[in-house]
């Protein structure tokens, strides 16, 4: 599937909506001692991939799930954002 197909099929609704719950119930196991850093967090299977800015978190988590998009959080920060067709640019 190629990028723009997968981003028209996304619904970043419910990406963001779901990824806002998965952060709710894991960000004590990060928060406040990675606060800065970032999480890409895939919502079906729940995994997670951390690092240190949102590029190399998102591209962790393309490795493992490349026809994705993910829901992105900056760890101790209230705005998170899912990303889309600036990760697939690649």
């Amino acid at each position: 599937m190629d990028k723009d197909e997968l981003i028209k099929k996304a619904d970043i609704e419910k990406i963001a909506r779901e990824g806002a719950k998965i952060y709710e119930q894991i960000k004590k196991e990060y928060e406040p001692k990675q606060n800065g850093k970032f999480l890409a967090i895939d919502i079906d299977t729940k995994d997670v991939f951390f690092d240190g800015n949102s590029a190399e978190a998102v591209d962790k988590a393309r490795t493992k799930y490349p026809n994705k998009i993910f829901y992105v959080v900056k760890i101790g920060f209230e705005s998170a954002e899912t990303l889309a067709q600036m990760f697939f640019a690649k």
